[in-house]
C-alpha cells in the first residue's frame, strides 16, 4: 500500500474532498476558537463583566447551532432528492464568507453586531457540513472511509494552523507587515491586524472551497431531481420512520450526540475561559496553534489505529482523554497548565470526531447518505447546543467558569456508556441489506 493510500488521499476526488476540510478549519480555528472570542471580550464587549461576556458568546452559539439543527435534516433531504450536495454546499459558503468577511467592521463596543456575524457564520459553516460530510460514503469504499474521513480532520490542522500561524504573527508583530504599532494609536488602528485575521479567513475558506467543487462528482438524485419542498418533507417524514431499520445508526447517533456535546464545549469555550482566568493573549493562540500541529500526525495515527483495533475502540480512547482535560481544566491557574490541556486535545480531538463521522458513515445506506447526514448533523447541533447551554448557565448558577468546565466530564462519561452498545457489524449489515434492497 503506497504512502497516499495509507493516508487517504490516493485518488483526486478524495484529496478535493479532504480540501475542504482545510479551507473550512481556518474558520472554526480563528473565528469559533482562538481569535474572535478574545476579540469579542476585550474588544467588542470592552466594559462588560467577563462572565457575562462569556455567558453571551456561549447563547449566541446555542441560538446559531439551535438554527441549523432545524435546518440540517431538510436541507440533507433535498440534497439527497434533488441531486443539490454541492449548490447547497456552494450557498452556505457564500453566506458564511460574507458573514466573516462583514467582521471587520467591528470595533469597541459592537458587541450586538459581532453576535449576530458569529451566529450566522456558525450557521453556515455548520450548514455545508450536512453536504460535505454526505461525500463520504460516496467517494471512499467501506474500508478506506476511517483513513479518508481521518485524513480530512488532518487536512484541517494543516490549513487552520497555517492561518492562524500567519494571524498569529500580525497580531502580535504588526511590525513585521507594515501594519500600525506602537504608542498613540486610534481604536480603529489598534484593532487592525485582528480584524484583517477576520478578513483573511473569508478569503482562505472560498478559495480553497474551489477543489471540491472541480473534482468531487455530485451523487444522482434520488428523487425527481426537483426542487418540491413538500415531497422532500414527506420523504423526510418516511425516513425518519425507517430509522427504526437501523437500530445501531440511531444508538451510535444517541451516543455521539452526549459526547459530543462535551467535545464541542471544550472547543468552542476554551478560549475566553482561558481569557477569564486572565491568560494573555499570546498564549491562548499559541496553545491553540499546539493543538492544530499535534492533531496532524495525530489524526492520520488515529486512522491507522482504528484499523487496527477498530473505530469505536479508538474512539474510547478519545473519551477517556477528554475527560481527563475536563477535570485538569478545572484546576488550571497558568499558561503552563494551557499549554498541556492543548497538547492532550490535539492528540484526540480530530480522530475522535473524524472517526465518529466515518462509524457513522458506515452504518447508513450510501443512496440517503445527505438524508442521515442531516439528522447527523441535528444531533451534532444539539450537541452543540447543550453543551454552552450548560457551561453558562453553570457559570448563571456559581458565578465562575471552574464548575462548568468540571460538569463536562459527564457527557463523556454517558456518551461512552451509550456507545458500549452499539453493534457496529449489525449495523453495517442492516445499511447494506438496505441498498440492495433499493437497488432490487
Amino acid at each position: 500500500m503506497s504512502l497516499p493510500e495509507k493516508l487517504g488521499l490516493h485518488r483526486p476526488e478524495l484529496r478535493a474532498w479532504a480540501m475542504y476540510d482545510w479551507a473550512n478549519s481556518a474558520m472554526v480555528t480563528t473565528i469559533v476558537t482562538a481569535v474572535f472570542p478574545i476579540y469579542f471580550a476585550k474588544v467588542a464587549a470592552a466594559g462588560m463583566e467577563p462572565a457575562l461576556a462569556t455567558q453571551r458568546l456561549a447563547d449566541a452559539t446555542t441560538i446559531g447551532l439551535g438554527i441549523i439543527a432545524v435546518l440540517s435534516p431538510i436541507m440533507g433531504a433535498l440534497a439527497d432528492r434533488a441531486g443539490l450536495k454541492k449548490r447547497l454546499l456552494a450557498v452556505s459558503l457564500i453566506i458564511g464568507v460574507i458573514a466573516v468577511g462583514l467582521m471587520w467592521f467591528i470595533q469597541r463596543g459592537d458587541w450586538q453586531l459581532a453576535l449576530l456575524l458569529f451566529i450566522v457564520a456558525n450557521i453556515a459553516v455548520n450548514a455545508s457540513y450536512v453536504c460535505y460530510d454526505s461525500f463520504l460514503p460516496h467517494i471512499a469504499a467501506p474500508d478506506e472511509m476511517d483513513r479518508v474521513s481521518t485524513a480530512g480532520y488532518a487536512l484541517g490542522y494543516v490549513g487552520g494552523g497555517i492561518l492562524l500561524a500567519l494571524n498569529l504573527a500580525w497580531i502580535m508583530k504588526p511590525e513585521w507587515f507594515f501594519l500600525p504599532h506602537g504608542d498613540g494609536l486610534t481604536p480603529a488602528q489598534a484593532t487592525l491586524p485582528t480584524r484583517l485575521a477576520f478578513v483573511s479567513v473569508a478569503v482562505w475558506w472560498l478559495v480553497f472551497s474551489l477543489p471540491l467543487f472541480r473534482d468531487v462528482p455530485e451523487p444522482p438524485a434520488t428523487g425527481s431531481g426537483r426542487v418540491a419542498l413538500g415531497e422532500t418533507l414527506r420523504e423526510l417524514g418516511q425516513t425518519f420512520r425507517r430509522l427504526g431499520q437501523f437500530r445501531q445508526a440511531v444508538l451510535m447517533l444517541v451516543a455521539f450526540l452526549i459526547y459530543n456535546d462535551g467535545i464541542g464545549t471544550i472547543i468552542r469555550m476554551a478560549t475566553i475561559y482561558g481569557t477569564e482566568l486572565g491568560i494573555g493573549q499570546g498564549a491562548l493562540i499559541g496553545a491553540i496553534m499546539i493543538v492544530q500541529f499535534v492533531g496532524i500526525p495525530f489524526a492520520f495515527l488515529f486512522g491507522a489505529f482504528a484499523h487496527k483495533i477498530g473505530a469505536k475502540r479508538a474512539i474510547f480512547l478519545g473519551l477517556v482523554v477528554y475527560g481527563i482535560i475536563s477535570i485538569v481544566g478545572y484546576y488550571m491557574t497558568t499558561a503552563t497548565h494551557f499549554f498541556i490541556l492543548a497538547l492532550l486535545v490535539g492528540m484526540v480531538q480530530g480522530g475522535t470526531q473524524a472517526l465518529s463521522r466515518s462509524l457513522f458513515a458506515s452504518m447508513i445506506p450510501r443512496e440517503r447518505s445527505a438524508e442521515f447526514f442531516g439528522f447527523f448533523a441535528v444531533v451534532e447541533k444539539f450537541a452543540g447546543i447543550f453543551g454552552p447551554l450548560v457551561f453558562a448557565r453553570v457559570i448563571g448558577a456559581t458565578g465562575s467558569s471552574r464548575a462548568a468546565i468540571l460538569a463536562i466530564v459527564a457527557f463523556f462519561v454517558v456518551g461512552g456508556a451509550l456507545l458500549h452498545f452499539v453493534n457496529v457489524e449489525e449495523g453495517q449489515r442492516a445499511a447494506r441489506a438496505a441498498e440492495g434492497a433499493a437497488a432490487g
